[in-house]
């Protein structure tokens, strides 16, 4: 769908259950710094069909692995998306997850986790690289768009990489 295109009807926002059981099946059966330039040249590739205002960012182990700044993104976007992946490095779960189970309590991720809202934000669009057998070594973020959009994103990217890392 192309960022002109309106909907007709909102999709549902996911549960916590739906976001879990997201993580549990995006997992890596390994990934080396190749699989970081192919996934984030993925997410490019996506985004320019899209033309989606975005940046893409891929970390693992500390290291920046893949980084690209598309038309339209800013430097705010990068801000965000170390925000954003602080969440996933402290937590081991995708920034949307994270920010869902504060509102599932009825509070905010701002208002109750006790950390500097100018270093983490629990917005959606960061998503963490977690292998079998290693558990979270990284993370893939995308801002630029909406919250849910950006998680939207980064979890289409992942099954399309995955699915045709199966085959």
């Amino acid at each position: 769908m192309s960022q002109t295109t309106p909907r007709t009807t909102p999709e549902p926002v996911p549960s916590v259950e739906e976001l879990q059981a997201q993580q549990r099946r995006l997992v890596f059966d390994r990934f080396t710094h190749e699989d970081a330039w192919a996934l984030g040249s993925l997410l490019v590739e996506l985004a320019r069909e899209r033309q989606a205002p975005v940046a893409v960012d891929i970390h693992r182990a500390g290291q920046q692995l893949f980084h690209a700044a598309l038309p339209g993104s800013t430097p705010d976007n990068d801000a965000w998306i170390a925000r954003k992946r602080r969440v996933v490095e402290r937590y081991g779960a995708p920034s949307y997850l994270v920010g869902a189970r504060f509102r599932a309590k009825g509070t905010t991720f701002e208002e109750s986790s006790r950390l500097d809202p100018d270093t983490y934000a629990a917005h959606g669009g960061s998503f963490p690289i977690t292998v079998e057998g290693a558990g979270v070594i990284g993370a893939v973020t995308v801002s630029g768009l909406p919250q849910l959009e950006d998680h939207r994103f980064v979890v289409e990217a992942l099954e399309v990489f995955l699915d045709r890392s199966a085959r």
